[in-house]
């Protein structure tokens, strides 16, 4: 199997700061990564190590077989890199944003207006490609910074929490074209998100990051199969009462309960079964209409493992 990326030990330390501690990985080529984790947690970091901005402390990383650090420009020429600024001049209208940086990649003329037109043909963009980006939405000032990531057709485009500050119905239409866009340019995909499902959605393979540390890594269903949590939908009367919660919480096999739209929601350990929730419920007096399991999804399993790394 070809990979793009390639880290062993990989870490990095801001004084007493661990910002990436001893991350080993491996992203095959074609696929769509996610790093997921919290604020903090050294996405951003990695993100930099990779592309040669910052230097490892200890171990290594190699992007198609390159050194970031040695052979960085070989690296980045590969690369295309969306992180926490889009890079835009917003006094320029989009059209002119490619072309500047279409310029900059050397792209000869002929080639770099069909590429501006392709893009901004699949991001739905070509009829505003005249407008002063200034004047646009955070949704689609994403898509152009999406575009001018992928301008010059890199082979891996990093994309450092892509969808931040959107509203949902933007960032469900800007999930929608990178999908579009990785099925026609066939390109890797490495980034970072802390919206579950997101991940859930965009990518066939996922890593967990906390304190710089890599406790995680697989596809998103190995992921929630790892964590081996079930939740439980029960429906019924008089399950909401709170003496009844406050022993549901008590009981050693449950691990969440929640009250939703009028039923229970409630998270089991490992593999325990409902039974004895259903039993604690009748027996205090709440009638059971319909008991409905289903596996945890990635946020419950990642959720659970955040919860095991500070047990």
């Amino acid at each position: 199997m070809n990979y793009s990326i390639e880290c062993k030990q990989l870490s990095k330390n801001f004084g007493t700061l661990r910002a990436v501690q001893g991350v080993s990985m491996q992203i095959p080529t074609g696929s769509v990564f996610g790093l997921l984790g919290p604020n903090g947690s050294g996405k951003t970091t990695t993100i930099r190590l990779m592309l040669g901005l910052l230097q490892p402390d200890a171990g290594s990383v190699r992007v198609f077989g390159l050194d970031p650090i040695s052979q960085g420009d070989q690296v980045r020429e590969q690369c295309g890199a969306l992180l926490e600024h889009t890079g835009l001049y917003e006094r320029l209208s989009a059209e002119d944003n490619l072309q500047f940086y279409g310029q900059l990649w050397h792209m000869p003329q002929r080639e770099l207006q069909a590429r501006i037109k392709e893009l901004l043909g699949k991001l739905d963009l070509w009829d505003r490609r005249k407008e002063i980006v200034g004047s646009w939405s955070r949704g689609m000032k994403q898509k152009l910074a999406v575009a001018r990531a992928m301008l010059h057709q890199p082979k891996l485009v990093f994309l450092d929490e892509p969808t931040s500050g959107l509203d949902p119905v933007a960032a469900a239409a800007l999930n929608n074209d990178l999908l579009k866009l990785v099925k026609d340019e066939q390109a890797t995909i490495f980034l970072t998100t802390h919206i579950l499902s997101e991940a859930e959605k965009v990518c066939n393979l996922v890593g967990v990051l906390r304190r710089g540390e890599l406790i995680a890594f697989g596809g998103p269903h190995t992921l929630t199969q790892s964590t081996r949590n079930a939740i439980v939908d029960i429906f019924g009367q008089g399950l909401t009462d709170p003496a009844i919660l406050e022993k549901l919480r008590n009981m050693p096999q449950v691990r969440q309960v929640e009250a939703v739209d009028g039923h229970l929601e409630i998270g089991l350990e490992g593999t325990a079964e409902p039974s004895e929730v259903v039993k604690t419920l009748v027996m205090n007096g709440a009638s059971v209409d319909e008991v409905r399991r289903r596996k945890a999804g990635l946020e419950e399993s990642f959720l659970k493992l955040m919860e095991e790394e500070n047990a």
